[in-house]
């Protein structure tokens, strides 16, 4: 693995969408918050202004990165409304998408086919590399994160997904595969990289 040296992130999954709360493979159908992830999406924002604020952190010297998907930028939108000051433009980049789950997108984690135990919570290591048809494996998610560190030169502010919270463990964290890979990130938290750690702030 290439090294790579990642700067301060603070990470945010975008909130509920409907499909999460039927529990329906998402990947990269463009779903849209409902009232409860506009929520979670809020609270993230004040959690975020008053963790900056108490740490000395000026919020204009961040950067600001996001998937361009509509859940994602909703999110972010929501975040920064809780800072009153002007933030720096939001980069919208794609490969901050989701992980594709290509021929399973729309399926409910119940309507697997049969010969698919790939549900969260019944998968072991092998499934990073498990590449469904039409869809990615978690090492191109590896690939495509190592791509956009390359444009990080500073502390950055990240608005994503589950599948890259899960990646950016492994690559920044150095968690192992296999302590992730069943992990459900959490939609109501700051998730905050540094090399080596990760810590869960607010919830």
């Amino acid at each position: 693995m290439a090294e790579i040296a990642w700067p301060e992130i603070y990470f945010i999954r975008h909130g509920e969408t409907p499909w999460n709360a039927e529990k329906r493979y998402q990947g990269r159908k463009d779903i849209p918050l409902n009232a409860r992830g506009q929520a979670q999406a809020d609270r993230n924002g004040v959690v975020l202004h008053k963790v900056l604020a108490e740490r000395g952190i000026d919020p204009a010297s961040l950067q600001w990165h996001a998937s361009p998907l509509t859940r994602t930028r909703e999110t972010m939108e929501r975040v920064r409304a809780a800072f009153p000051a002007p933030l720096p433009e939001v980069q919208f980049d794609v490969r901050l998408v989701e992980i594709s789950f290509g021929a399973l997108e729309g399926l409910l984690h119940s309507e697997l086919p049969s010969d698919l135990v790939t549900a969260t919570g019944e998968r072991d290591a092998s499934y990073w590399e498990f590449r469904p048809e039409a869809g990615e494996n978690y090492r191109d998610v590896e690939a495509r994160l190592l791509e956009f560190a390359g444009v990080l030169t500073g502390p950055s502010v990240v608005v994503a997904h589950g599948g890259i919270a899960r990646t950016l463990r492994v690559l920044i964290e150095g968690a192992a595969i296999g302590d992730v890979i069943n992990w459900a990130p959490p939609q109501d938290v700051i998730m905050h990289f540094r090399p080596g750690m990760m810590e869960l702030i607010g919830g």
